[in-house]
């Protein structure tokens, strides 16, 4: 009996488009508490060996940038260049202009996770180890730590009349980082904790692929964590959201 109803459904068929015009696809998937340490082993990951890291995010006390699809972050990486970050979410790649597309700081990739996707536009900006903790504890003007390219587009799509140096700075998230390359995943995965200052965490993990690898990496992934007796099923926890509710929170408390 025909039954009503289409074959491969509007979202995937949007995905497909996306993807195909994104610059990559970042998997991910935040670990349920109890599977820490299974997947860990499954790893191989030594925690001596995490990166440190500091985050910063930049918005108002009632997250104003968030709700228009704009983020501006400041990190602070251990032993490397510190940056800066201007994203949009979502957008659609064909929208974007081509002379932004062509520029090396500027990257449109696809998030995808259980139950969802994204995709995001960001431009990047490399700073000297000494630029971002200056900025972020008010010594020196915000607009300073990002780039003349950073703040056109930052001005382009944030809401008007909010300019960078009015934002307030929700963080520092500390931030233990990770790469490994199982030998028999072969490829890399990337592991990351944020740790909260009330406590909490959340573990994720992601690997990168091209475009048109996604489903095949996703498969292998899961074949692989399944293999080790990994359990990935639970609630998934996006890292940004929870850091901004979290500091946007405690700054609404401090008025």
């Amino acid at each position: 009996m025909a039954t009503k109803g289409s074959l491969i459904s509007e979202e995937l068929l949007q995905l497909r488009e996306l993807v195909k015009a994104a610059d990559s696809i970042e998997l991910k998937v935040t670990i349920p508490q109890h599977s820490y340490r299974p997947a860990q082993e499954a790893l191989n990951i030594d925690p001596l060996e995490a990166q440190i890291r500091q985050v910063f995010f930049l918005d108002t006390p009632d997250l104003t940038l968030d709700k228009a699809g704009v983020v501006a972050r400041a990190r602070r990486v251990q032993g490397r260049d510190h940056d800066t970050v201007v994203k949009l979410r979502p957008v659609v790649p064909a929208d974007l202009p081509a002379k932004l597309r062509k520029l090396p700081e500027f990257v449109v990739e696809v998030d995808a996770l259980p139950g969802g996707y994204v995709c995001s536009a960001s431009m990047k900006n490399l700073l000297p180890s000494t630029e971002v903790l200056p900025a972020v504890r008010g010594d020196k003007p915000l607009r300073k730590i990002f780039s003349a390219r950073q703040r056109a587009f930052f001005e382009e799509h944030a809401p008007e009349g909010i300019k960078l140096d009015d934002l307030s700075v929700l963080g520092p998230i500390f931030v233990l980082k990770m790469k490994v390359s199982p030998a028999t995943l072969g490829r890399k995965v990337v592991g990351e904790m944020w740790l909260y200052p009330d406590g909490s965490r959340i573990v994720e993990l992601s690997t990168k692929c091209l475009p048109g690898e996604g489903l095949d990496v996703a498969l292998q992934m899961r074949d692989f964590f399944a293999s080790k007796g990994v359990d990935l099923e639970g609630a998934q926890q996006t890292k940004t959201r929870a850091a901004l509710e979290f500091f946007s929170n405690e700054l609404k408390g401090q008025k």
